[in-house]
């Protein structure tokens, strides 16, 4: 079965599997908030940072499983697999979005 994923999340997803750091900063709006693991992330540099620690430290892949558009956003369900204890696992991605671009992203286990 196939997810349509709104057009940002789904080159966000793309771009985030295949490592493809120029395309993930295209993802993003300039001013870009990113939560994850207890951390608050701003701006497309520190994400470009946040995001090659994380593929280094679990190198993961998302499958997405779930999408429910919210006002201004979608919250995608993916399911996580890579090298980190219980993999696979569901995480919800909480995208805020702005002119096409994330806004925000909030991760959640």
């Amino acid at each position: 079965m196939t997810i349509m994923l709104p057009d940002p999340i789904a080159a966000y997803v793309a771009a985030d599997n295949a490592g493809d750091d120029a395309a993930l900063a295209a993802c993003f709006a300039a001013d870009a908030v990113v939560r994850d693991e207890g951390r608050t992330i701003r701006g497309v540099d520190a994400i470009l940072v946040w995001k090659a620690e994380a593929k280094r430290k679990y190198q993961y892949a998302v499958e997405p499983v779930a999408v429910a558009e919210t006002e201004g956003g979608a919250v995608l369900t993916g399911r996580v697999s890579g090298r980190f204890p219980g993999s696979p696992v569901e995480l919800r991605y909480l995208f805020g979005l702005r002119d096409g671009r994330i806004a925000t992203l909030e991760i959640h286990g």
